[in-house]
């Protein structure tokens, strides 16, 4: 039985129940780790739409563009010894009412709006190609158009030394500022780069490497209008958002994208009519599933594995077919080289599959 129908006519539409505003402060936020000891930040039923802020941990590298008063009250009185053992500034955790372990919470994103016009990028010390750079780690400061949709470079300035501490603010009104990319335009595409729920696992899990949970994941297309589904390994689930991101390019190659704050809407559902083991994406067309590991071979089993799962279980096809099936109509992805574990995505058109009740 298809997981969701292929028709979107055909797709279940969920009436918003209540509106919950979440917004990023000193006592709703957890920087760095998903934990289930957590305290929920707030409480929701199936149904339930969230505005939630999400502030990007790299606001500091232009701070006199990337922050205002709330952001910097984060920076400032969330002691750096509580930022740990990730990176990443998390909004929430959410508790979904009556999510329990084997569940799946659907995660609806209708909107993604950026807080501020500016955005960083960061060739950091993690970079793929650092080396090749002369251990030289730089940021680029990138300015919206928001009439035409995309991003133009600011300027650029060298980082001194190895940027490591989460929520670095620098001192880039004094730095050496440079031209760049000058004549480039880059599309603008809003999506979160960190979401997931709280692993079943006692003490802090870094933010930094993506997992079952979700986690640091990188694939831009998470953004307005697609879908997320999470498995739940918790009570309540305990779902945050952190890592935004106006613009990435897979593989995210430098270390970053580019980070910025965004205001999100987001509809949570409750789903316990099927199990999917790992984060799955549905968009428009395509259905995406994800894969992690050490290196990118194990990521591309991973993720080979759970898409032959979602076409025999989900779809229906046997595991011959859906073998054959992958290797001519599947597209593989590298998501990302730079997050401790390496991501390979997959695609798979729904447009491929009959509307339910019509496969013959």
């Amino acid at each position: 039985m298809p997981l969701i129908s292929n028709d979107t006519e055909g797709r279940k539409d969920v009436k918003p129940l209540a509106l919950h505003r979440l917004p990023a402060t000193p006592a709703t936020v957890h920087w760095g780790y998903f934990d289930p000891a957590l305290a929920p930040a707030i409480r929701v039923k199936s149904g339930d739409l969230v505005h939630a802020e999400a502030v990007t941990h790299h606001a500091g590298d232009a701070p006199e563009l990337m922050m205002d008063d709330a952001i910097h009250k984060i920076f400032t009185e969330i002691p750096e010894s509580d930022r740990t053992p990730g990176v990443h500034i998390m909004t929430g955790p959410i508790w979904v009412e009556d999510a329990k372990p084997g569940d799946m919470i659907e995660v609806r994103y209708l909107s993604m709006v950026p807080r501020f016009r500016y955005g960083a990028n960061l060739a950091a010390n993690w970079g793929y190609l650092y080396k090749e750079f002369n251990e030289q780690e730089r940021v680029t400061i990138y300015q919206i158009d928001a009439d035409g949709n995309n991003a133009r470079a600011h300027y650029a300035y060298d980082f001194q030394g190895k940027y490591l501490t989460p929520g670095k603010i620098t001192k880039c009104p004094e730095c050496d500022r440079q031209k760049a990319l000058e004549g480039v335009r880059i599309p603008v595409r809003p999506h979160l780069g960190t979401a997931g729920v709280a692993p079943d696992v006692k003490g802090r899990v870094s933010t930094i490497p993506p997992g079952l949970h979700g986690g640091n994941i990188d694939n831009w297309r998470i953004g307005a209008g697609a879908t997320m589904y999470y498995p739940v390994a918790v009570d309540g689930a305990l779902f945050s958002i952190g890592d935004p991101h106006i613009s990435q390019g897979d593989g995210e190659i430098s270390g970053t994208a580019i980070e910025a704050s965004l205001d999100v809407v987001f509809q949570v559902i409750l789903r316990k009519d099927f199990h999917f083991p790992s984060p799955l994406l549905e968009t428009a067309d395509s259905w995406i599933v994800h894969g992690f590991g050490d290196d990118l071979d194990q990521a591309m089993r991973a993720a080979s594995l759970d898409m032959l799962h979602l076409l025999n279980e989900h779809q229906g096809l046997s595991r011959n077919d859906s073998y054959s099936l992958m290797s001519v109509a599947a597209d593989f992805g590298v998501t990302q080289v730079v997050d401790t574990r390496q991501g390979v995505h997959v695609r798979i058109s729904r447009g491929l599959f009959p509307p339910k009740g019509d496969r013959r």
